[in-house]
């Protein structure tokens, strides 16, 4: 690739990440469409779910701005689409517009997809250039839509579990109390967070403890992701503030997922609006790895984990977390609530190794991203 396409490239990239809260379930993506001088013609990012995706904002652009794209070069972060689904196929608009060249990042995982959509260009006489797989600007692109690939390779999506505690690790104590060890930044941080995933989820002892809305509150959005209780034995209050209306006005799904019929209390739930799954496990509870498997069928691509210890820790042994999102006040609490109930182990060898992604400090509180090993393995091949 020369300068001029890996500027361009990057341009796409910057333009893929405004799509960060919005796409879903639709993969963040980015397009530059550029003149064969190098003038910019159009630019797009992917908008909400059955709008115009990236390639289509682009050619918009350049219309809206009086240009004709014949025989210029588009540049996008991910394969254009080559499948009917809530919008028609991007290579065709692309074909259509008179492109010469298209380059991209990295190819589609969508089974639907997956180079179905360069073959399509190519067959119409485009010039497509394919990022090498291990290249800066394709990693860039899976690693922004980790939890579309996961969802199209893995067939579940990305976990993240969420926690805040005192530096000791506590994150409530023994009378319960947790509000608010860590301060404003941090829990702006923590909404960001929630808002670019597909789905919430936490367990029947949050929701029984401290009534939670777990809707995004402290940051725009332009949608609300769904919330997911965990409750094998459905206990779920029909009053709960779960099912008061989430902030900044917007919808949102709620699934409950249980191991237990109970007719009248599944009558009650459904009634305020709720969907419950029965996903009953060996152990009698709910099977998370199913109930994983399920969502992914339901287009969630990350989900965001912010339950309890207990909730923590089945999610940790069953090996369902991809990555953990921590944030560390400066106090020590001493006893209480830890970040997860994984032990007790025997060996200091049976813990599970972790790869720190970034430190950083949020006022005064420490951000701490790490990757569980070997979890994003599929975004690297």
């Amino acid at each position: 690739m020369s300068l001029i396409d890996t500027t361009l490239i990057q341009r796409a990239s910057e333009l893929a990440a405004q799509a960060l809260r919005l796409s879903n379930p639709n993969p963040r993506v980015g397009c530059v469409i550029v003149a064969p001088d190098g003038r910019e013609l159009g630019v797009g990012h992917t908008q909400q779910a059955g709008g115009p995706h990236a390639e289509v904002m682009a050619l918009r652009d350049a219309q809206a701005r009086g240009h004709a794209v014949q025989g210029a070069t588009a540049y996008v972060t991910l394969e254009p689409c080559s499948h009917h689904g809530r919008t028609p196929p991007c290579c065709d608009a692309l074909i259509a517009a008179g492109v010469a060249r298209v380059v991209i990042a990295t190819v589609d995982p969508n089974p639907r997809v997956a180079g179905q959509g360069i073959q399509r260009l190519r067959d119409a006489g485009v010039v497509v250039d394919v990022l090498p797989a291990d290249s800066e600007h394709a990693l860039a692109s899976r690693e922004l839509n980790m939890g579309f690939f996961s969802r199209m390779i893995r067939r579940t999506p990305w976990v993240r579990m969420k926690a805040a505690s005192s530096l000791d690790g506590t994150t409530a104590l023994d009378n319960g109390a947790s509000q608010w060890i860590t301060g404003e930044a941090a829990r702006a941080d923590g909404h960001a967070w929630r808002a670019r995933a597909c789905a919430v989820l936490t367990g029947i002892g949050t929701v029984l403890e401290d009534d939670p809305m777990l809707d995004v509150r402290e940051v725009a959005t332009p949608r609300q992701p769904h919330l997911v209780i965990v409750d094998s034995r459905l206990q779920t209050p029909p009053d709960a503030r779960l099912f008061s209306p989430p902030a900044q006005g917007l919808s949102r799904q709620i699934l409950i997922y249980c191991a237990t019929h109970d007719p009248a209390k599944e009558q009650a739930l459904q009634a305020r609006g709720a969907t419950v799954v029965h996903l009953p496990g060996p152990s009698g509870k709910v099977d998370l790895s199913a109930l994983l498997q399920d969502l992914a069928q339901r287009e969630v691509n990350e989900l965001h984990l912010e339950a309890g210890h207990k909730l923590n820790g089945s999610f940790l042994r069953e090996g369902l977390v991809d990555e953990l999102l921590l944030y560390l006040a400066p106090r020590l609490l001493g006893s209480g609530a830890g970040l997860s109930s994984l032990g007790p182990l025997e060996r200091l060898a049976d813990g599970i190794p972790l790869r720190f992604e970034s430190v950083s400090t949020l006022g005064e509180d420490l951000r701490v991203l790490a990757r569980v090993q070997g979890r994003d393995a599929f975004l690297r091949a």
